[in-house]
């Protein structure tokens, strides 16, 4: 099967091309990739709401991936807690080669078939958590014989890459598979496919973090106050909920620890 992220690319002589042209090519292969996203929507829509079911009664989201792949997949389960204020274990991001990887590559470690399942049992996996696998070729086998073992246990699984009929697509329950065609750099799929990943994540840790309760209005009430950016944040949603100034908004933020705490305990006195 010929893979449209190694494909050549669509630019040649890259050396020769000044800054000016390098950029504008660049940018305009980018802005496919949300054209290629919008054509999988009722995909996405699908997996979504399967997922969101499952969480209802207490499942995770278990993404998992190589390299880049990996590296997105952390991004975004790290950004729930801070931003959603639901517990650390609640959306999970694994990557081949462990955590060390996330900065530094690990040789050969995406190709453990095996190893991927191994990293998921150590989570203690039931059958109401839900596994996205995350591969730009879609036969990084890491993350393949992760989402079979999944399937095999009767988890959720969906599979993220970019080939169409990719040995991951064709495995997962859910085919999550915007084309986005040959890179800039040939073969670079940190670049389009990297992008229409990290999209595609948000979308699904965003929506699925709506809608089981962690915005109100289009506010973060329940993000953490880890720093004064986020303190400061908070005590002028407070203060334009209730319709009272910063100051005193501050003070109900800090002793409740939430804007949603801090807007109940205040409607409630």
């Amino acid at each position: 099967m010929e893979k449209i992220t190694e494909a050549s690319s669509n630019y040649n002589n890259l050396e020769q091309l000044s800054t000016r042209e390098l950029l504008k090519g660049i940018n305009t292969q980018d802005q496919l990739v949300p054209l290629a996203i919008a054509k999988i929507s009722t995909e996405l829509e699908n997996f979504i709401e399967a997922c969101y079911e499952r969480m209802q009664q207490g499942g995770r989201l278990i993404y998992i991936g190589a390299g880049t792949s990996g590296r997105l997949g952390i991004v975004d389960a790290s950004e729930c807690p801070p931003t959603f204020g639901v517990d650390a274990g609640r959306v999970i991001g694994l990557i081949a080669g462990g955590d060390s990887a996330i900065r530094k590559a690990v040789e050969f470690a995406e190709d453990d078939a095996q190893q991927g399942w191994k990293d998921i049992l150590a989570h203690q996996p039931t059958a109401l958590d839900t596994i996205v696998g995350i591969a730009a070729s879609g036969t990084t086998p890491y993350v393949f014989g992760a989402i079979q073992a999944a399937n095999d246990n009767g988890l959720l699984t969906a599979g993220l890459s970019c080939n169409p009929g990719s040995p991951l697509s064709v495995l997962a329950q859910h085919a999550l598979t915007p084309v986005v065609g040959p890179e800039f750099v040939t073969g670079s799929t940190r670049m389009k496919s990297g992008t229409a990943q990290k999209l595609i994540l948000n979308m699904i840790s965003t929506s699925l973090m709506i809608k089981l309760g962690h915005v109100k209005g289009n506010r973060m009430v329940d993000m953490q106050l880890s720093n004064e950016k986020l303190v400061d944040r908070g005590a002028k949603m407070v203060a334009a909920e209730l319709n009272i100034e910063t100051e005193e908004a501050q003070k109900w933020l800090l002793k409740y620890g939430s804007v949603r705490k801090a807007v109940e305990a205040y409607q409630n006195q």
